[in-house]
C-alpha cells in the first residue's frame, strides 16, 4: 500500500482528494491537515510515503512544509499539487525537494498515476508547466537585485530598504531600476510579482 498524507486548507478539495485516492486499491489515505504549520507533525504521526500539498496554505505554505519533509522525514516524496500553475512555484517546488508538481484541474487518473510514479522513485511535473519553466529561462537578476527586490516588494520605501540591507540608497534605486529593466516592468511592485511568478525570486 502506497501510504498518503493530504495538505490542503480547503476542506471540501481534501475531502474529494482523499475520496478519489481511497477508491485505489493500492492506495490509503492515512493523514489529512488543513495548514502548512501540521504537515511535518501529521507525517511523523502517520508516518506517509507521500505527501500531497498546496502551495497556499495558511501558516507555512506547502513549499515551506515540502522543504520541512525533505529534511525531517527524507524517505517521504512530496507532490505539490495547486490550483496556481506556475514556473515560480515549479522553480521553487524543485528546490524545496518536491518530486512532483501536478496543478488541480488534470484528470482524476493523472494525480493517482502521479502518486505512483512518485512513490515508485520517479519525477512527475506538469508538461505544459515544465515547457512554459523552460521558455521562462534562468534569472537574470543578481542576488543583490533579488535581495533587493524582494524586501521592497512588501512596499516599503527605498529607505526602509537601504536600512534593513545596509546599503546606501542610491545602490537600493540602481539595484531596484536594474531588476525592473531586467523583468521588462514598468514598477518596482510589478517587477517584484513577475520575478515571483518566473521562479527568480
Amino acid at each position: 500500500m502506497i501510504r498518503v498524507l493530504l495538505a490542503d486548507d480547503q476542506a471540501l478539495v481534501r475531502g474529494a482528494l482523499a475520496a478519489m485516492l481511497g477508491l485505489e486499491p493500492d492506495i490509503e489515505v492515512v493523514g489529512q491537515v488543513g495548514s502548512g504549520d501540521e504537515v511535518l507533525d501529521a507525517a511523523r504521526r502517520s508516518t506517509p510515503d507521500v505527501a500531497l500539498l498546496d502551495v497556499q496554505m495558511p501558516g507555512k505554505d506547502g513549499l515551506t512544509a515540502a522543504a520541512e519533509l525533505r529534511d525531517g522525514m527524507p524517505r517521504c516524496r512530496v507532490i505539490v499539487c495547486t490550483t496556481f500553475g506556475r514556473p515560480g512555484y515549479l522553480a521553487r517546488a524543485m528546490a524545496a525537494g518536491a518530486a512532483g508538481f501536478v496543478v488541480k484541474d488534470s484528470p482524476p487518473e493523472q494525480l493517482v498515476d502521479a502518486v505512483r510514479r512518485v512513490h515508485s522513485g520517479l519525477r512527475v511535473v506538469d508538461p505544459a508547466l515544465a515547457a512554459e519553466s523552460l521558455a521562462t529561462g534562468a534569472s537574470p537578476l543578481t542576488t543583490r537585485e533579488q535581495e533587493v527586490l524582494r524586501e521592497a516588494s512588501d512596499g516599503s520605501t527605498v529607505a526602509d530598504v537601504a536600512r534593513a540591507l545596509h546599503l546606501s540608497e542610491g545602490t537600493v534605486r540602481n539595484h531596484l531600476s536594474a531588476a525592473i529593466g531586467k523583468t521588462g516592468a514598468r514598477t518596482r511592485a510589478e517587477a517584484a510579482r513577475l520575478a515571483e511568478e518566473r521562479g527568480w525570486l
